[in-house]
């Protein structure tokens, strides 16, 4: 039940494909995507969203705003009507559905640290050991695409896109062929975010669902 909560929390819309030039080999990629990514402590931005089916049917959009602080901390709030609320100190993982009034509450695991809000917000270094990185880049535009090394991943496959070194957009394919897209806006770098924002308060009279 998390593992599809958590999919359609991170749902979106992503760009037209850009003319590429030909891709790095993987430690090139994966140096540049850490230096991208390591630019950024914390990040604030908007987000719309659409979740595709395996036949290319559109089955959701939505849209919202996501917070990050490094390491491993994060707030992904889907606006109304689909309300959702994912937030993640770096240890708990906290799910609120306000249309349910439920939370439910999930401790950091390994394979939970391989899903994509977390590789916005988790540790850089250890991108290479749990991905196989390739990179294009077409004048502004950089896309790198991330393979999971575990076979136990969310994803199959996730791309990766900064524009002007800014994050620009995010599409994953899951293992029974749904595809993910999302398009960021708004993107501020380095924005002062302060940690109470990545625990989150249960409201009072909500069912708590602990996995």
């Amino acid at each position: 039940m998390m593992k599809n909560l958590l999919r359609s929390s991170l749902s979106a819309l992503c760009l037209f494909a850009l003319p590429l030039v030909a891709a790095a080999d993987q430690g090139q990629a994966a140096e540049r995507l850490n230096e991208l990514l390591s630019k950024a402590r914390t990040i604030t931005a908007d987000f719309s969203q659409m979740t595709l089916s395996a036949n290319g049917a559109n089955m959701q959009e939505t849209s919202g705003t996501l917070e990050v602080k490094r390491p491993g901390m994060f707030r992904w709030h889907t606006s109304p009507p689909l309300e959702q609320v994912l937030v993640s100190d770096g240890q708990t993982i906290w799910l609120y559905d306000p249309d349910l009034e439920q939370v439910t509450i999930q401790k950091m695991d390994q394979r939970m640290s391989h899903t994509p809000a977390l590789l916005l917000s988790g540790d850089v270094s250890t991108l290479e050991e749990n991905f196989v990185i390739t990179m294009d880049q077409g004048g502004s535009v950089v896309n790198f695409q991330l393979a999971p090394r575990d076979n136990e991943s969310m994803f199959d496959n996730l791309r990766l896109s900064f524009r002007d070194g800014l994050l620009n957009d995010m599409q994953m394919s899951d293992p029974i062929g749904q595809r993910t897209n999302i398009l960021f806006s708004n993107v501020k770098l380095n924005p002062e975010i302060p940690t109470s924002r990545f625990t989150f308060e249960i409201p009072p009279g909500v069912d708590v669902i602990s996995e």
